[in-house]
């Protein structure tokens, strides 16, 4: 895989994180409440800041954490969706840079980590419906 670094991907992001990107990314002294939220079924996803990813800087065309971006972040273009499974999203300008053989490796890291996020998400949720 090749990222070309075009920031389409930074685009209006729906990025889900799972508690080990959330920690990492503290441990570098960025505020959770800076770049995490929460939807209501408890999956914690990236920020938006001006319909781009809150890491992403435009003037340097860069995400500003991308040796430390999320594992999901590191595994795109490859995508799951529900129509077809693991693909290579169409969006991304480097789509033909990837190997059947790394589709396969990235496809499998993606769904072991949806598996935990929605363990997560699921666990954040009973912890909310249980204080109130």
């Amino acid at each position: 895989m090749h990222c070309s670094h075009c920031g389409v991907c930074c685009e209006k992001t729906e990025m889900m994180l799972s508690n080990a990107d959330i920690e990492r990314l503290e441990k570098l002294s960025h505020d959770r409440q800076e770049f995490v939220r929460y939807d209501r079924h408890g999956f914690a996803r990236l920020k938006n800041r001006h319909e781009l990813c809150v890491f992403y800087d435009v003037e340097k065309c860069r995400c500003q954490i991308y040796r430390h971006r999320p594992l999901g972040c590191r595994i795109y273009p490859v995508i799951y969706s529900e129509q077809e499974g693991i693909v290579v999203d169409d969006l991304c300008p480097t789509q033909t840079t990837i190997s059947k053989r790394e589709l396969k490796r990235e496809g499998k890291k993606l769904m072991e980590l949806l598996k935990r996020i929605d363990n997560e998400a699921r666990a954040r949720e009973a912890l909310y419906a249980c204080i109130g």
